[in-house]
């Protein structure tokens, strides 16, 4: 019931980081089904959003965003899934959550109040998180014998 509530939460925090709206710039949103899937992407610019969901096995996924009160989302499940963000700037959040076996999470944010949060469930499961500047908040879950 613990790790039901846990795992919940941490997911509705990652999702939410999914469902804020940009208020200028570019929206890139990619929902992919089935085995060997990949996805990437690179924004420059103020107020942008990337919001990614696989499903399957073997997927990976990256983002990477330059400027102000930018947003990137990973929810992965399945096996062996990989999830990468880095920011550079302001006001940055950035959240990864990932269901299965074998998982990595690479987090990474320069400038001053970044949010970084993420989930992992199964076994193998690695996470790391770099921030610099001052203000930064760093939330992670690990449920990974």
């Amino acid at each position: 019931m613990t790790r039901t509530l846990i795992i919940s939460t941490a997911l509705a925090t990652v999702l939410g980081f999914a469902s804020v709206p940009a208020m200028a710039g570019n929206d890139v949103f990619l929902e992919q089904w089935g085995l060997w899937n990949s996805a990437g992407g690179a924004q420059a610019g103020n107020h942008n959003l990337i919001g990614v969901y696989q499903n399957g096995i073997l997927n990976g996924a990256v983002s990477h965003q330059n400027g102000n009160h930018n947003t990137a989302a990973i929810g992965q499940n399945g096996a062996f899934n990989n999830g990468e963000t880095y920011q550079n700037g302001n006001g940055n959040a950035a959240g990864v959550g990932q269901f299965g076996v074998g998982h990595n999470a690479i987090l990474s944010q320069d400038g001053n109040g970044n949010i970084a949060a993420g989930v992992q469930v199964g076994t193998g499961c690695n996470a790391g998180v770099a921030q610099t500047g001052a203000g930064n908040v760093a939330a992670f879950v690990q449920a990974c014998p």
